[in-house]
């Protein structure tokens, strides 16, 4: 199947070396996985405080889960680790019952992820509408921003004077190489370029800044595998349960929608159920290895893209670099400054955000509830800065929009017969809880001269039996004024409903 196909998920696992996901251009997926690598260090670190955890929790996350669902998933290019969004979920979990228990959790959620996986859950992807997954990447990319803000403005401690002047100018600088070195050569991607040339520049001259060894201590040691110190027992389960599936949903959330936003940037398609089942092997070996949960990273996902890793290879890359960066070049990479960083944020924040969506005649021609709806997806995620919330809200929008819409289609149109003997109704629409109060009062009862009607459904569909209390009623109605109904044009399905509902069920009319 090629991958222009229309199939939303193949489910059958493809061999993971086939198919070009792994060679397609291995120089510019290693140089992706190297900037990825570098900017995922600060973010593990701040996920792992977030958490109340030690900073190796988040590292040793980020690096076992990029290596293992490189292998594991189902989309290729896409960079997964410790996020924001699932230290969120395991806050109240570590300060009441400490890390061990976030590590059991952490296999929990994997296992339900795997259950999740070969349930099909990847295939719910076709019910969340445009218009959410714009306000979720607009979402994104404001609080990606907003997350910079501390280390742009030097809010999160005391600096001496002339330093918050200085850290301004390099995030400039940063900026600068980012969007200017493109225009003179695309050899090396120009993140990695900025890095590099802002590193040496503050090694050179001396300059004070904050650096990535000012977030966190880098850990020395490899992980070993070992089974969380917890009581084995029903109350330990009952504790981390509604944890473990929190995070299994949240998860699955996020990463099923970067998928899906790779999907439409690289015009392919990717294994959404797969995906389910690899996130969840990854937690598993993770939560084994002492890390927190992850999932995958719309930011670092981005990064990668946008710097040309495309295949598995760059995914695998970005943990074995971050393997690397802090077992061996741990004294290096705490050097390098913050301003690096945040300006290659910077520019994810700005290539993540649809700014289509936002121009002014778009908005003005776009239906109002779809607008609506992006709107409230982007404001809930950043009020609560919980992307699952957000995508919730909009999806329950988009269903309230949708129904209130299909409501007041129904459509009941009459003629008399030319022999003056019958009336003949033709209902058209989508006939289901919502739509029956108005089916019932289309009807001109009181106007009827004759003694019967025949009622034509050939044009509608009867989904519930909310439409077929309202049939019932409208027979009844008829049938008080002396006046016999006869309902026609079923299709298998509607008659099949009509027969076992009808009559067995109270008119609510």
């Amino acid at each position: 199947m090629s991958q222009n196909s229309l199939s939303v998920d193949r489910p059958r696992c493809r061999p993971p070396f086939r198919n070009g996901e792994w060679f397609t251009n291995p120089k510019a997926d290693l140089l992706a996985g190297l900037v990825v690598a570098l900017a995922l260090i600060p973010e593990a670190i701040s996920f792992s405080i977030i958490a109340g955890v030690d900073p190796k929790v988040g590292l040793y996350a980020s690096f076992s889960i990029s290596i293992i669902i490189s292998f594991s998933g189902g989309r290729s290019g896409m960079i997964s680790a410790a996020t924001g969004a699932m230290a969120l979920v395991i806050v109240p979990l570590v300060a009441e019952y400490g890390v061990a228990y976030l590590f059991a959790a952490t296999v929990l959620a994997g296992l339900f992820q795997i259950g999740f996986g070969y349930l099909g859950v990847g295939s719910l992807m076709r019910f969340i509408p445009r218009t959410v997954m714009v306000g979720f990447v607009n979402a994104l990319a404001i609080l990606i921003f907003m997350a910079q803000v501390p280390h742009i403005l030097l809010s999160d401690g005391e600096q001496a004077p002339g330093v918050l002047t200085m850290n301004l100018i390099f995030i400039g600088l940063g900026l600068g190489i980012i969007y200017g070195l493109p225009r003179l050569t695309k050899a090396v991607p120009s993140p990695l370029v900025a890095i590099v040339t802002l590193g040496l520049a503050t090694a050179y001259f001396g300059i004070d800044l904050p650096t990535v060894g000012d977030m966190g201590e880098l850990p020395s040691t490899l992980p070993f595998v070992s089974l969380p110190e917890i009581p084995f027992t029903i109350e330990t389960l009952r504790i981390i349960l509604p944890f473990s599936i929190t995070l299994a949903l949240v998860g699955l959330l996020e990463s099923l929608l970067t998928a899906q936003l790779l999907d439409d940037l690289t015009d392919t398609n990717s294994d959404k159920n797969r995906e389910s089942r690899g996130q969840g092997i990854a937690n598993i070996a993770t939560g084994f290895l002492g890390g927190m949960a992850g999932c995958a990273m719309i930011g670092q996902s981005m990064i990668n893209y946008r710097t040309g890793g495309s295949s598995r290879l760059s995914t695998l890359a970005s943990g074995v670099f971050l393997l690397v960066l802090i077992m061996v070049l741990g004294d290096l990479v705490a050097q390098i400054p913050m301003a690096a960083l945040v300006a290659v944020m910077i520019m994810v924040s700005i290539g993540t955000f649809n700014w289509s969506s936002i121009r002014p005649r778009l908005v003005r021609d776009l239906p109002r509830p779809e607008t609506a709806v992006m709107l409230a997806t982007v404001g809930i995620v950043v009020l609560t800065h919980n992307l699952a919330y957000g995508v919730g809200v909009g999806v329950l929008l988009s269903a309230v929009f949708f129904v209130r819409h299909v409501s007041h289609v129904v459509k009941v149109t009459s003629v008399l017969d030319p022999d003056n003997v019958e009336r003949l109704y033709a209902v058209t629409g989508e006939l289901f809880f919502a739509s029956t109060n108005d089916l019932v009062h289309s009807f001109d009862y009181d106007a009827v001269r004759v003694k019967r009607v025949e009622i034509d459904l050939s044009n509608a569909r009867i989904w519930d039996t909310s439409a077929v209390v309202a049939l019932d009623a409208v027979v009844a109605k008829f049938a008080e004024r002396g006046i016999e109904a006869h309902l026609v044009g079923l299709n298998r399905h509607a008659e099949s409903l009509h027969s076992k509902a009808t009559g067995k069920v109270a008119v609510g009319h």
